[in-house]
């Protein structure tokens, strides 16, 4: 091959070349002409759709507070903030899904609304207990049964509510500590609400000597509680004997009482040891300790072994 055709054939490559790359630079033109005129055509609607998304944010917060007021007085506030803001965000998405049709972007949100199902089963799944401790507390939160500031008793503790929060329960005890309890487990147990009645039923256990009137004792007992508690409609004090004990025979009283708390309880029952002890000690009748007595028989028989054992 001789040096001219060597260059005839180098010159028709250089040709070549620069014909595929000005057809790529033609193509690529082309494609920008395309997206911008498919730009300025949409520019009307993606002004549309951001019109619409800016009305969505400011309706998102007019929702909120709306439906906080709503609820106002009717729930927790923990509730409260939860329901406006899953509103607002309902708003919120509404306006996207609008915005994106506006754009004609109909595939793109069925894509969304496929891959948010899936996503959503997928964390629920993963996040069960604790779903299930928010459900149990907007439930608790719609209870009339409960709300802060009563006085419960539950799973072994007991205290005043101080707040009912999305996913746990808080009480403060007697001795000024909180318990946080998840409020699963609130819903799942059995829960003595004391401030759902102004009045309860208190119980005294005492016991007198066997040489005591009984008749006597028991007519003083009710009198006495009688003139430091007062009895409301069908109420009575009740007295009933129920044992002869080792040192004494033994009794229980009940009387009615206001009590929303358990330390209004044990005020009462400590207000009635006191007034039954010193209405028993003006008569004489005698609260005995517990006494062990040992009674020997065979007492000559004692004598004789230690006659014996001299």
């Amino acid at each position: 091959m001789t040096i001219l055709q060597q260059t005839e054939k180098a010159a028709e490559a250089v040709e070549k070349q620069a014909t595929e790359l000005k057809d790529s630079g033609t193509l690529i033109w082309e494609q920008l002409a395309s997206w911008y005129n498919s730009f300025i055509t949409m520019l009307p609607n993606l002004g549309i759709a951001i019109v619409v998304l800016i009305i969505a944010y400011f309706v998102s917060k007019y929702v909120d507070r709306g439906v906080r007021k709503l609820m106002a007085n009717k729930t927790q506030e923990s509730v409260k903030r939860l329901a406006g803001k899953s509103v607002a965000i309902l708003v919120v998405l509404g306006g996207i899904f609008i915005a994106m049709s506006v754009l004609q972007l109909n595939d793109a949100v069925q894509g969304i609304i496929a891959g948010a199902g899936i996503s959503g089963l997928v964390i629920g799944l993963a996040l069960q207990g604790s779903l299930s401790n928010i459900i149990s507390g907007i439930v608790l939160s719609f209870r009339k049964q409960v709300k802060v500031g009563d006085w419960i008793e539950t799973t072994d503790y007991s205290g005043q509510v101080v707040e009912v929060q999305l996913d746990k329960f808080i009480l403060k005890e007697a001795d000024n500590n909180l318990v946080v309890i998840p409020n699963k487990t609130i819903i799942d147990n059995p829960m003595k609400n004391w401030t759902l009645t102004t009045r309860t039923r208190v119980t005294l256990n005492c016991g007198v000597g066997y040489e005591s009137d009984l008749e006597m004792v028991k007519e003083l007992a009710i009198d006495t509680i009688g003139g430091m508690f007062e009895q409301k409609g069908d109420e009575e004090i009740e007295f009933f004997y129920n044992e002869f004990g080792d040192s004494s025979i033994n009794f229980m009283l009940r009387f009615w009482t206001d009590a929303t708390k358990a330390k209004q309880k044990h005020q009462a029952l400590s207000d009635a040891v006191i007034g039954l002890k010193k209405a028993f000690d003006g008569k004489n009748i005698n609260i005995p300790f517990p006494i062990r007595t040992l009674e020997f028989n065979n007492r000559l028989e004692t004598v004789r072994q230690g006659v014996d054992a001299s």
